[in-house]
């Protein structure tokens, strides 16, 4: 289910994504390289979501009262979409503790110790601090193909549906502690294949698709994957090299000027990420 066209790492066959298209098909090519697929993109991958994760978390989380957030990495690859938020979240509580350490009074002095400002060390795009108050997130992920290699590269559980079955209303697992894989669990743990079809309590908070929407065929089976995703989750966010697929008024998703934070026209452009050649697009649901 992904991914590109740069000369790519050891364990993806050819060094070229369409030439492993053109010679072995999608699914096929997917078959044989599931346990060491390797995305060639991932720095795009990881620059684009810090950006829209800083936007998203400064403009709609910072302030708003803590509750579970729950991230669905769709055709989640070999993990780079999760081990992005991953690293991002953990920088951020990072980022927290280090603002708290370097407030707090001297007890021997009685005065607020002056802080020297230290050099960055950090790489750019550091996330805005995120208190301990707010839940650890949790992370849902699902690929037919390549969980195997999901599974031993973030240690977090992955289901093997497709974007048929997520279109059918199947899930990886219901958003509860016993079957939902989250930063502090057990990298041996299974979900559940897919939770019931007509099990839409729980609100998903973003879908991120990295490399692998633009595979889906045709417009009817793109518009019923994206109807039904929809109804679940508030955030959709698509990472490609190119920006396709076409995403059309009326499949239940707006698009969103991540600049502005307001809704825009489908067609435009302003408010999109362009990091090393992988673009990044999001859309607000209308659904939820």
């Amino acid at each position: 289910m992904s991914r590109g066209n740069r000369e790519s790492a050891s364990g993806n066959l050819k060094g070229s994504m369409r030439d492993n298209y053109s010679e072995h098909g999608v699914e096929e090519y997917y078959r044989k390289v599931g346990a060491t697929y390797r995305n060639p993109h991932f720095p795009g991958v990881r620059s684009c979501l810090f950006l829209w994760f800083n936007s998203w978390w400064t403009s709609e989380r910072e302030n708003a009262p803590p509750h579970d957030l729950v991230l669905f990495d769709m055709a989640c690859g070999h993990g780079e979409v999760s081990l992005s938020f991953m690293e991002w979240w953990k920088l951020g509580r990072t980022t927290y503790d280090e603002l708290l350490t370097h407030s707090t009074p001297n007890p021997v002095e009685g005065t607020v110790r002056v802080i020297t400002p230290r050099k960055e060390t950090v790489k750019p795009c550091r996330p805005p601090p995120i208190n301990s108050e707010h839940p650890r997130p949790n992370i849902l992920a699902a690929d037919p193909y390549t969980a195997e290699a999901y599974q031993s590269r973030t240690k977090l559980a992955c289901a093997t549906l497709s974007f048929r079955d997520i279109a059918e209303g199947r899930m990886p697992g219901k958003i509860t502690g016993d079957v939902t894989t989250d930063l502090r669990s057990d990298p041996d743990t299974q979900p559940d294949d897919a939770s019931p079809p007509d099990d839409k309590t729980e609100c998903i908070d973003m879908v991120i698709c990295s490399f692998a929407l633009h595979l889906i065929e045709t417009p009817s089976e793109l518009f019923a994957l994206l109807w039904e995703l929809s109804t679940r989750c508030r955030w959709l966010v698509i990472l490609a090299p190119h920006k396709r697929p076409e995403i059309k008024d009326g499949w239940g998703w707006c698009k969103w000027d991540v600049e502005s934070w307001s809704e825009c026209a489908m067609s435009e452009t302003r408010g999109e990420f362009l990091q090393e050649r992988v673009h990044c697009r999001v859309y607000r649901s209308l659904n939820v």
